[in-house]
């Protein structure tokens, strides 16, 4: 982008906030971390700074550890949790390590202090960080147990003032049905955030919407895997569902 152009002219955003869960850096495989995968998405997020945004991720640890899931198995669900939060810093760290090997300068903050592994969240530090081109990976979710890192992007997204959480997904927007079982199943170009509450639509979970809701933050559900989609949604071409 030349040094005279406004970012906006190629985005209606200025920050915003990413949400990937642990399974897109699988790719093809059944667990663990894609080295293809980790360096294409690396490559779109050093894209999208390119243009001038200022970028944050959330990235969920599902890939590695699921502590509900483990819980429902007879697991302590506080220790369940916390692991999964100690696998959402993996991520993050490995996202770091893809972007700087990029020459992507990068920050990781963690909501649980690892002072030897990543910096201890303190939203001044993080939009500081922002403003100062860099991109910042949020982990450890929210640091306490029982919530989602839906809902740990959600409330960093507010907290630092993002103009969207842009989430990626399988598919391509939210649909009234399961898109993969049902052909007929229709998918909605915009929703409001009560018909996603209503509905029950598998957008983010009860927690993270009504964050978003109570705090005018529109949230963007796009098809990760689509070429290009992630700077088309972020520059505002229909490629997903928009719920405001």
């Amino acid at each position: 982008m030349a040094a005279s152009e406004d970012p906006s002219e190629r985005s209606p955003y200025r920050r915003i906030l990413l949400k990937l869960s642990g399974e897109a850096l699988m790719g093809a495989g059944g667990a663990g971390i894609d080295p293809e995968t980790l360096e294409r998405f690396a490559g779109e997020v050093r894209d999208l700074v390119i243009d001038g945004l200022q970028v944050a991720l959330v990235i969920g640890g599902g890939n590695i550890f699921r502590g509900a899931g483990l819980a429902a198995g007879g697991m302590d669900r506080v220790t369940g949790d916390q692991m999964g939060m100690l696998a959402t810093v993996i991520n993050a760290l490995a996202f770091q390590s893809a972007l700087e090997h990029i020459g992507v300068d990068t920050r990781v903050l963690t909501a649980i202090k690892m002072e030897q592994l990543a910096e201890p969240y303190i939203k001044r530090r993080a939009i500081r960080h922002l403003q100062k081109g860099r991109v910042v990976i949020f982990a450890g979710g929210t640091g306490n147990p029982y919530f989602t890192t839906d809902t740990a992007a959600a409330l960093r997204a507010i907290e630092i003032e993002a103009d969207v959480v842009m989430k990626g997904t399988k598919v391509d927007g939210v649909y009234d049905g399961d898109p993969m079982k049902d052909p007929n199943a229709t998918r909605f170009e915009s929703l409001s955030y009560i018909d996603v509450l209503n509905r029950r639509l598998r957008v983010m979970d009860a927690t993270a919407i009504s964050l978003c809701m109570e705090n005018r933050l529109p949230v963007m559900v796009f098809k990760l895997t689509g070429e290009n989609n992630l700077i088309r949604a972020v520059r505002g071409e229909p490629v997903g569902t928009v719920v405001s």
